[in-house]
């Protein structure tokens, strides 16, 4: 059987595991290896939202990448049958707009500053967010911590002054890394963006199975 091995691990809450709804915003390096994980791990109710093509540049570090010029939102439905596939564009309109309410978990792996703090703003409950990944390559030094206690990241450290000058206070989980920068243009290293996706699959099967979300 498919996932013989993850009813091994999980046992009786491999139900809760398959049946939690979890949304993705943003497929690209951290997010498509973070929908690989959770989809290999059993959960069937998966939706994703991306607007982007592939560009040969995503090759490094992208699931689904070798189909350049391809949606990836098309591509991963038909890499990952039986997911959901919203096709638009993360902007200030759609998170103020788009209805949040049917899913147990959001994983935030978009790219634009200010939708990151809006979003946080919006459902920090349910949150999961990939801080910056980008000009490092030591999957070592990654961290799981409360966005205020997340360090040596340029763009934690600009999120969280947007969130105090709001006068935000809630807590909600954040992904990150403190190594320094290796670069100073924007190259990755898939040892680390992958490891981002996969240390997010990691905490979404803990938060859903330490609160057994209900179907």
């Amino acid at each position: 059987m498919r996932y013989e091995r993850c009813r091994v691990l999980f046992g009786d809450d491999f139900e809760v595991l398959e049946q939690a709804k979890i949304l993705i915003l943003g497929v690209g390096g951290v997010g498509s290896y973070a929908l690989d994980c959770l989809y290999r791990s059993g959960v069937t109710h998966i939706t994703i939202v991306d607007h982007d093509t592939y560009d040969i540049s995503n090759q490094n570090r992208q699931i689904g990448s070798d189909a350049v010029g391809a949606y990836k939102t098309e591509t991963l439905m038909t890499l990952y049958p039986g997911i959901t596939a919203i096709h638009q564009e993360m902007d200030m309109a759609w998170v103020e707009t788009f209805d949040f309410d049917p899913y147990d978990l959001v994983i935030d792996a978009a790219d634009t500053t200010k939708v990151k703090i809006e979003i946080a703003k919006k459902i920090y409950k349910k949150l999961i967010m990939s801080l910056g990944s980008a000009k490092r390559y030591d999957s070592s030094k990654i961290e799981v911590a409360s966005i205020w206690k997340s360090h040596g990241d340029a763009l934690g450290r600009k999120i969280r002054n947007e969130l105090k000058k709001a006068k935000f206070d809630r807590n909600f989980t954040v992904v990150f890394s403190p190594e320094q920068d290796r670069c100073k243009e924007k190259g990755s290293c898939v040892a680390v963006t992958g490891a981002f996706g996969l240390m997010i699959c990691s905490e979404a099967i803990k938060k859903i199975l330490k609160n057994n979300y209900p179907n």
